[in-house]
């Protein structure tokens, strides 16, 4: 096992290709070790040099109507009146605590989402 630190990209295509060698190894051995390791250096670096910011609200309360199957007038339930909810999708409205807290209880979505604070 000849590991070594990924600090560009040349070394995180190297990382990629040996996992991909790797990627069948058989628990326990050397490989599977080695195959592990290498994750855990790819993710550190991609979690430096590529950050994923933190989702937005509306973005996640759309997805979750998308997964769901879900209208503007099943989040009635949720936010409140018809007229609400538009303006809510169409961030002329904040959430409200209470929307929030009834979004997560509802639809699962976690609280760190809906509280970012994100704009068009």
């Amino acid at each position: 096992m000849n590991i070594q630190p990924i600090r560009n990209k040349d070394d995180l295509n190297r990382a990629f290709a040996r996992v991909e060698a790797l990627w069948d190894a058989e628990a326990g051995s050397a490989e599977a070790d080695e195959l592990e390791v290498l994750s855990v250096l790819i993710e550190r670096y991609e979690d430096e040099h590529y950050p994923i910011g933190p989702s937005d609200p509306i973005e996640a309360i759309r997805f979750h109507m998308e997964q769901q199957g879900l209208t503007q007038r099943d989040l009635e339930r949720f936010i409140g009146p018809s007229g609400r909810v538009s303006e809510v999708l169409n961030r002329r409205r904040r959430l409200s605590l209470r929307m929030i807290r009834n979004l997560h209880k509802g639809l699962n979505i976690p609280y760190e989402t809906l509280l970012e604070e994100k704009t068009a």
